[in-house]
């Protein structure tokens, strides 16, 4: 049984920064797709960023949706089963509950393409 364990939401001011980190039990996280969703009040689920599985000689394609590039930064240490999200310039309207999910297999930004997920964190930003 796999696990996704999301850590590190919190109230933040406008123009700070947060990380997110998604740490799994049950399973090493090498061979997965990683991604990070988020859900606003009121508002459907939306694609953040994904990255691919990756080894020692490759880094793993990396997804951004275009409301965050430049902002968010994904990243993952298979040796450790984490992926974060360094999440700078936050605005209030990146406050969402924020998941992590998994896939063994595909590599997209739609949440049917993610088999696991956690139960998300909360990210506030305050103006």
């Amino acid at each position: 049984q796999v696990q996704l364990v999301e850590s590190g939401g919190g109230l933040v001011q406008a123009g700070g920064s947060l990380r997110l980190s998604c740490t799994t039990s049950g399973r090493t996280l090498s061979r997965w797709t990683m991604g990070w969703f988020r859900q606003a009040p009121g508002k459907e689920r939306e694609f953040v960023a994904a990255i691919q599985w990756s080894n020692s000689n490759t880094r793993g394609t990396i997804r951004y949706a275009d409301s965050v590039k430049g902002r968010f930064t994904i990243s993952r240490d298979n040796g450790k089963s984490r992926v974060d999200l360094q999440m700078n310039s936050l605005k209030p309207e990146d406050t969402a509950v924020y998941y992590c999910a998994g896939d063994l297999v595909r590599f997209g930004i739609s949440e049917s393409e993610y088999d696991y997920w956690g139960q998300g964190t909360q990210v506030t930003v305050s103006s």
